[in-house]
């Protein structure tokens, strides 16, 4: 390792820290099963650990293939995709949501009352394309217990049902209200899955089938999919749930999991399983630009324009979010195309770039990509929520202080 880190421009006595704080933490006081982190720069691999668990019940430990549900890390993929598509002219960002889905033409805003008894108001702005890269468009998500919308979200089994389609999902979206009027506010939301949508509509082509043929293929990942393929079972991780006294307990056995079962609903937000090698295929292409192995999947200015903060004005997240939950801490951190992106480090507290961008997972998976200093760290556990511990921070801090 040590001339590779070299190499790589990385400490050597540095990058053990990354082991040594997640063992002290997480692993031996209990509260992390396991984890898998890797950590690149200028295109070589220069640290990769496993630690710990991936399934505590049948005593596995977590090996370098282990295949992760990486949930929210599955929206910079569907972005992408989405992406290719405006690189053949299929669609413009400005344009509205209604072009494509008619029956989203005329949408409302939440007023009061409950489901299915909403009182509601005519939107004052109309939703476009980019409303849905960006998390302006007015969807939520049914997990963030805050309105009366997303408890009708919850009841309709919006974000949490892997038999409902896409086609299916819309059509539900189109008779609710929205949280507020589209480009108006930041709320975190279904939108992704909505792009996935269109990304089946423009294409032609099933969801899965498209990103299997334009991202997966291409890229070599070929462990990632919408579901586990029996060959994959024996190194598909538990997934665990935080319970109170820093201890967890088990949320989804491997050998009955959903995920076993090819799905009706391929969620672009959150659907995917993966494994560190091929999420770091996706996520080097992206650090080099669009391409990885001769192999490219998006244009390098087209990619530049996805990393931009497109929030209003150049705020942050805190100046325009309604919800509390992301999965990245908001000071100092705007959004793009389907990325965070770090726009003032010393608003963030953290010691990397400015341009940095990632994003993470459901079960406190981690990907971010700093293009300033060619650096890709991802970061893989099974812990739900993702909110439990600082560890993405403290990851940064310790990846960041290796670079020479």
């Amino acid at each position: 390792m040590t001339e590779l880190t070299q190499v790589a421009g990385l400490s050597t006595e540095q990058l053990p820290n990354i082991e040594r704080h997640l063992d002290r933490c997480y692993l031996q006081p209990g509260k992390l099963p396991g984890a898998l982190t890797l950590v690149a720069r200028r295109g070589e691999i220069a640290y990769v650990k496993a630690q710990g668990l991936m399934d505590v019940e049948r005593n596995k430990p977590v090996r370098r293939d282990t295949v992760f549900r990486i949930y929210s890390m599955t929206k910079p993929i569907t972005s992408i995709a989405m992406m290719q598509l405006y690189e053949q002219g299929r669609f413009l960002m400005d344009d509205p949501v209604h072009k494509y889905i008619p029956a989203w033409r005329h949408q409302r805003i939440y007023k009061s009352g409950v489901y299915p008894n909403f009182l509601t108001t005519p939107a004052s702005s109309t939703m476009t394309i980019r409303d849905l890269f960006t998390h302006m468009s007015g969807l939520t998500y049914g997990f963030m217990q805050r309105t009366n919308v997303d408890a009708a979200y919850r009841e309709l089994k919006l974000d949490g049902s892997r038999s409902m389609s896409l086609e299916a999902l819309v059509d539900h979206l189109a008779g609710l209200p929205l949280e507020f009027s589209p480009g108006t506010a930041w709320n975190y939301s279904v939108s992704t899955d909505v792009l996935g949508y269109l990304v089946q509509l423009l294409s032609g082509k099933p969801f899965d089938e498209y990103l299997r043929e334009h991202i997966f293929e291409p890229l070599d990942m070929t462990d990632t999919g919408f579901h586990v393929r029996d060959d994959q079972l024996d190194r598909f991780a538990a997934c665990y749930q935080y319970k109170a006294g820093d201890q967890f307990t088990l949320q989804d056995d491997p050998e009955t999991s959903p995920f076993r079962r090819k799905p009706q609903f391929m969620s672009g937000g959150g659907g995917l399983v993966s494994t560190i090698d091929d999420y770091f295929h996706f996520a080097q292409a992206l650090c080099q630009g669009g391409e990885f192995r001769g192999r490219r999947i998006i244009g390098r200015k087209t990619l530049e324009f996805m990393c931009r903060n497109h929030l209003p004005n150049n705020q942050d997240l805190p100046g325009l979010s309604v919800g509390a939950f992301s999965e990245t801490p908001f000071a100092g951190t705007g959004f793009g195309l389907g990325f965070s992106v770090k726009t003032d480090v010393a608003k963030s507290q953290t010691n990397g770039s400015v341009g940095e961008y990632g994003w993470g997972g459901l079960a406190s998976t981690n990907f971010f990509v700093d293009p300033v200093e060619e650096l890709v760290m991802i970061f893989m556990t099974q812990l739900i929520p993702s909110s439990t511990y600082p560890i993405r921070q403290e990851l940064r801090a310790i990846v960041n202080g290796a670079l020479l």
